[in-house]
Order: structure tokens, then C-alpha cells, then sequence
């Protein structure tokens, strides 16, 4: 996932575990095509030909797990990562590639080129007694910085409130030209960072209130140098009378990614139901709940449903690039004809399924509990919604919306008129005392605390969630492709 967010809780459901029901889903009969015989995956001999309940008994989390633990010694054989345009992003691509081939699909691998953007400058404190920050160590300038330099005294906003920089009143009094120094909490960067910049602000440093570094985003451009910090590197710009200079200059270049795509045919031709995640990981650790939790989880469901018709035709898609800025899906969409879009009913996206301190949450695609970007809500997309929640009601699972905002790969098709939503079980949010009753873990934490870190490895992953989302996922898939939705369906 490429960017922070507070992970507000919204409307939720919390059911008895004795209300859980049988799954059914009226009609959807699977008809399994000829074909030369799969491999076996699960026992399942990659065909479902009953039910829906059959394909949630072959998607398995020790199937799941099998394709993260490839993902992991792919990250272990290159340098401890997977990010776009290195050696262990290569590698994962032809993972999918060569997984996919093998249970019958067609694979289009397609490269995209786009800008990556790289930092360089400085942090320092210039009084009262001077002290030098590392690139990378203290601090990480935040995208979309401006690229620009400034020496000027520091001016801690409202710092002990946990609200730092939320509210236009912090800056009440905040001298015109000074640094804003606030800390992370409660509101996005990109709220801090324009009432910052509505101040008066030359520069800001957003300081970490947990230990370490994130690489975060503004989800826009400003004009000012604005880098993220450890604690020790806010307090240290905290003393009395700091001035400090702030160096943020912007490297761009231009680099190739890749997406994967394989389609699985319908009886029809249109409606297609496009399911996404992205495949890259940061490129400070192997992204194994982020994101290849969402990864493994579409390659499960994909080798089961190989050799199956459903109504509509199933569209697996891994992204790359989507750490830098959602780049691959964006650039796919992109790529589409007017009447490619067309045929496409839905799109699902599954981006952090295993959190370990997770929260089952649903993109909030009906607009029922959040704000939503003009033309992301509709009946269509308000029906994927409630797909999901059919079936964590009819296990007695708890869940809870989630924004719709557009900050996974989602974004390119909700932009694009196309019904979207998906699943999301947490990244750096903090879990409240509420959450934890209804999920266990522990409230107060991070849901993922190794959040775009190197510890985001294989054992960063809930099994709990891993298994009720790798059969959310399942069941929408298989429901969505019977019904389908949206354009392609002449709705």
C-alpha cells in the first residue's frame, strides 16, 4: 500500500460467532469447460464444479501461505526486497507468470515506463549547537515535496495534543518563513502539511510517534521541502531556539515496470470482473503482508477457479509500481480503448489481507460512513459492498468500513466510471480499544506494525485473517462473475 492512512473506523458489524450460516449463492452453479487435466492445488485438482462452497474449501490460507513463503525467498535471494525495477521484482513477476502458465492460463506480461523519483539533500540543525541528520536514517523527504532549500528557525506546532497540525487554529500566532515542525497523529500528512503551508511555512518536519521511518505520501504536490522524521530527530529540532536547514532536492528518472494479466473466459463476453493487487514491495523489505498477502491470495483463487466457466470472465491483475504512486494500474488503465473499458463490470482490489494486529475492513464503496470522491459511489459499486458483507454476516465475522478515497490501485478504475471495492486489513493505523474486542490483538497498536519495514516478512501475517479474507475474497470473486456489474452489463 502506498500511502498513510488513519484507518478510521466506520459503520460495523459484530456478529455472534453461532450466527454463522451456510454460504449459497442462488445460481451460481459452476459448469467446469474441457480441458487437459491441472495440477493439483489443494487436493482440488484445480476445478470447481459444484458450489461456492467448494471453491472456499480448495482457496486455503496454507495455500495462500505457500505462494507468500515464494515470495520470501525471492526477497531473500534479492538483496531482502522486492520492489519495481530490481532483481526481486523480476523474479516475482516470472513467480506469477510461470504459476499461472501452469494451471492453463494465457499471461500477458506488459511493461510500462514511468518516472521514478529518488531524494538527495540535507537535515540540520543549525543552533543553538549544530547536529547533522542521515538521509534515510533520520529522516525521508515525503512525496510530493517540492524541491527546494531553506534555513529558518523551527516552530513546534501544538506537538503534545496528538492532534499536531490537524487544525488550522494550531498554527495560531506561527511566524510566516519558520519550519513547522508537527508530529504524526490522528489526520493525514497532507492535512498537516497544507495547514502548515496555509501558514506560512517554508518548510515542514512531520516527526514519527511511534519508533523508526514510514515512507508516506502527500497524495499531491506542495511547495515547500516537507520530510518525515524518527522521534530522536523531532526532539532534537525541538529545542529552544533551533534553526535549522532543510534540503530537499528531487531526483527523476525514467524506469520500466511490469503488469501480469491472465484472463479466465465467461459463458459472456462482457462484465469482466477485473481483480487487482499490487506485486511490488518497498524497497526496504520483502512486502510480504504488503502486498503479498493481496498477491498470493489472487494466485490462489486463480489457479482454483483454472478450468471453471463462470457467466462473466475473470481478469487477474498484478500490478507493479503501485509503492511509487499506483503507477502500473494507472498506467493499464490508461492503456484501455473506450471500448475495453466498457466491457468491464467490476473491479476488486486487495491490497494487506494478513495484518497482524488486523482489522477486517471494507472499502466503503456505498458511501455510507465516509466521504467519497465525486463518481466512486453508485448502485453498482454499492453492490460489491455488500458482497462482502454478506459474507462476513453469514460467518459472524466483524467488519468495518474503511474510506473509499482512492489511495490503492482502485483508483484508476473508480476514475475511469468503473464499480470498485475491496478488502484491507490494516497498515500503520492504530487499533482502538473497540477494534481489539471485536478482533482480538491488541488495542493501542499499530494494526501491521511492520508497515514498510524490513520485518514485513513471513512471519508478519495473521493466519486468522489470512483465512477469512482469502475466502472473502473467493466468494466475491465467484458471486461478482455470476452476477457481474456495472458498465459491461449495460446497467
Amino acid at each position: 500500500m502506498t500511502s498513510e492512512r488513519p484507518d478510521r473506523p466506520g459503520r460495523r458489524r459484530l456478529l455472534a460467532a453461532g450466527a454463522a450460516g451456510a454460504l449459497a449463492v442462488s445460481g451460481a452453479v459452476l459448469v467446469a469447460t474441457p480441458a487437459a487435466a491441472a495440477p493439483s492445488v489443494n487436493g482440488c485438482q484445480n476445478r470447481v464444479n459444484a458450489s461456492v462452497d467448494k471453491l472456499l474449501t480448495c482457496v486455503t490460507p496454507a495455500g495462500v501461505t505457500e505462494h507468500l513463503a515464494n515470495l520470501q525467498a525471492i526477497a531473500d535471494g534479492n538483496d531482502g526486497n522486492r520492489a519495481s525495477t530490481t532483481s526481486g521484482n523480476t523474479a516475482s513477476v516470472e513467480y506469477v507468470r510461470d504459476t499461472l502458465e501452469a494451471s492453463g492460463y494465457e499471461v500477458s506480461v506488459t511493461d510500462f515506463t514511468y518516472e521514478e523519483v529518488s531524494y538527495a539533500g540535507s537535515l540540520a540543525r543549525v543552533t543553538p549547537s549544530p547536529a547533522t541528520y542521515a538521509l534515510d536514517t533520520d529522516y525521508v523527504p515525503i512525496d510530493g515535496t517540492a524541491s527546494a532549500a531553506v534555513t529558518a528557525p523551527v516552530t513546534g506546532v501544538d506537538v503534545s495534543s496528538g492532534t499536531s497540525g490537524c487544525e488550522a487554529a494550531d498554527f495560531a500566532g506561527f511566524a510566516t518563513g519558520s519550519i513547522a515542525l508537527v508530529q504524526r497523529g490522528t489526520c493525514t500528512f497532507a492535512i498537516k502539511v497544507a495547514n502548515a503551508v496555509a501558514a506560512g511555512a517554508s518548510g515542514v518536519v512531520v516527526y514519527n510517534n511511534a519508533p523508526g521511518l514510514i515512507n508516506p505520501t502527500l497524495g499531491g504536490a506542495v511547495d515547500v521541502p516537507v520530510v518525515f522524521a524518527t522521534p530522536e530527530t523531532g526532539a532534537g529540532l525541538l529545542e529552544p531556539g533551533t534553526t535549522a536547514t532543510l534540503d530537499v532536492q528531487v531526483v527523476t528518472e525514467t524506469n520500466v515496470s511490469q503488469n501480469i494479466t491472465a484472463e479466465l473466459p465467461g459463458r459472456s463476453s462482457d462484465g469482466v470482473v477485473v481483480v487487482g493487487g499490487h506485486l511490488d514491495s518497498v524497497p526496504e523489505g520483502p512486502g510480504i503482508n504488503d502486498n503479498g498477502s493481496g498477491s498470493a491470495t489472487i494466485l490462489e483463487v486463480a489457479q482454483n477457479l483454472a478450468n471453471t466457466r463462470l457467466e462473466h470472465p475473470v481478469r487477474f491483475a498484478f500490478w507493479g509500481a503501485e509503492e511509487l504512486g499506483l503507477l502500473g494500474s494507472q498506467a493499464y488503465v490508461d492503456s484501455l480503448s473506450d471500448d475495453e473499458l466498457a466491457r468491464i463490470g467490476s473491479y476488486l482490489n486487495f491490497d494487506m489481507l494478513g495484518s497482524t494486529n488486523y482489522a477486517n475492513f471494507v472499502y466503503d464503496s456505498d458511501g455510507s460512513s465516509f466521504p467519497a470522491p465525486e463518481g466512486y459511489v453508485s448502485p453498482e459499486s454499492a453492490a460489491i459492498e455488500q458482497t462482502f458483507e454478506d459474507f462476513y454476516d453469514s460467518r459472524g465475522i466483524a467488519y468495518e468500513d474503511t474510506e473509499f478515497d482512492g489511495r490503492s490501485d482502485y483508483q484508476a478504475f473508480a476514475d475511469a466510471g468503473i464499480p470498485s471495492g475491496g478488502l484491507f486489513s490494516g497498515a500503520e493505523g492504530i487499533k482502538t480499544p473497540e477494534q481489539a474486542a471485536a478482533y482480538g490483538g491488541t488495542a493501542g497498536q499499530p494494526y501491521d506494525a511492520c508497515y514498510h519495514q524490513a520485518c514485513d516478512d513471513l512471519d508478519n501475517i495473521s493466519q486468522v485473517a489470512l483465512d477469512q479474507n482469502s475466502d472473502a475474497v473467493a466468494y466475491a470473486v465467484l458471486v461478482t462473475a455470476q452476477a457481474g456489474s456495472g458498465p459491461g452489463q449495460g446497467n
